[in-house]
């Protein structure tokens, strides 16, 4: 099987650490190059000790769904013989409070809008079949428990 690794990398930027008043902000390094500005959310730790224009964990999550369920469904979609020009999905993830009192991202709701070129298009049947097979094959989903809804926006 495959292994993926991340550095995680922050550093103390205030001399009141003990008294929670230090910065969230961090950086994500990837083994391919790529590195990311990281903090909490604003939501989860209030201004200034969170930057807003940085991606935070909550955010990553809800797009790592989404990235691996088109990624999977782009797939699905050529071996059916559609041919795909544009994908985009504006996907919606909920914290709430569990039974235990922590709070967790309990639901991912996908609003996939795909735009279809070529004389093949699917039927609503097979679009739907298709994104489901896409959540049944899907790594990130097969990974967690939180529940995940496909509503496909409009066909194009």
């Amino acid at each position: 099987m495959s292994e993926y690794s991340v550095t995680v990398s922050w550093n103390r930027n205030s001399p009141e650490f003990l008294k929670g008043k230090y910065s969230r902000e961090h950086t994500w390094s990837f083994d391919g190059g790529a590195s990311i500005p990281a903090s909490s959310s604003p939501n989860v730790v209030p201004l200034p000790y969170s930057n807003p224009k940085c991606v935070d964990p909550e955010e990553a999550f809800v797009a790592s769904i989404s990235s691996c369920h088109m990624l999977t469904w782009l797939f699905l979609a050529s071996r059916a013989g559609f041919d795909v020009e544009s994908y985009l999905d504006r996907a919606i993830g909920v914290m709430t409070k569990g039974e235990n009192g922590q709070s967790w991202v309990s639901s991912v709701v996908l609003n996939p809008v795909i735009e279809f070129t070529g004389e093949k298009r699917p039927s609503a049947e097979e679009l739907d079949r298709l994104h489901h097979l896409a959540h049944e094959q899907c790594f990130i989903a097969n990974s967690v428990k939180t529940t995940i809804t496909v509503a496909p926006g409009p066909r194009r």
